[in-house]
């Protein structure tokens, strides 16, 4: 099987100074609540029986479970129409401006990157006017090719164990963190690697960031 194309951030220009990746879904923006709400109002609902989607998302009127492809259309018309449900997490918007100052900001979202037109208009509006990147590949490749061999500090923010996983591989030298709601979802989650801090809310991540990059 051939490798997989590297991810092209070649437009993405960094100054001299720290970088910070952000994970967008449940980390800058509430994915899950308001998809519950969205499935809720086309006739569907979650069952917390394990940490998947598919299998899980029934239908209310039959009880039945909603097939693979089906399971990814709603989620593709969720993302079509995110900028009407998604909102962003509380203190995210000034802790990132106040990070700004001195540091380059990136979100890297795993989101099919057909709706990058959507997100975009979202984050503008919420003034989260940060550079954007939207692939479903593994996020450590693509962290290494935007940081490339700077000696800047580089730190990651995420809510999934395999995109942490994936950082810590491909820029052992980065700062992790598992930033995630109190979801259903989140607390069926696979743990994230030992020794990654973990914050609840974005008040706790900024804490961690600051000592990693002013050094």
């Amino acid at each position: 099987m051939d490798a997989p194309l590297e991810f092209d951030v070649s437009h993405i220009q960094l100054q001299e100074r720290p970088l910070i990746v952000c994970d967008v879904d449940d980390v800058v923006l509430h994915f899950f609540a308001p998809f519950l709400t969205f499935i809720d109002g086309e006739g569907y609902e979650f069952l917390p029986r394990s940490f998947r989607l598919t299998g899980n998302l029934v239908s209310k009127a039959t009880g039945s479970a909603l097939e693979e492809k089906d399971v990814h259309r709603l989620i593709e018309t969720f993302f079509e129409a995110q900028e009407h449900w998604q909102t962003p997490f509380d203190r995210v918007v000034d802790t990132l401006g106040e990070f700004s100052k001195d540091a380059d900001i990136v979100f890297l979202t795993a989101m099919p990157p057909q709706f990058w037109a959507q997100r975009r208009r979202l984050l503008d509006r919420l003034e989260l006017a940060y550079p954007l990147l939207a692939s479903l590949q593994p996020k450590g490749p693509i962290v290494r090719s935007l940081h490339r061999q700077r000696t800047m500090p580089v730190a990651f923010v995420d809510d999934m164990a395999h995109n942490l996983h994936s950082v810590s591989e491909h820029v052992p030298e980065c700062l992790l963190i598992n930033l995630k709601p109190d979801s259903i979802v989140h607390r069926m989650a696979p743990a994230a690697p030992a020794g990654i801090p973990q914050a609840n809310e974005w008040g706790q991540a900024a804490t961690l960031i600051q000592a990693h990059i002013v050094r």
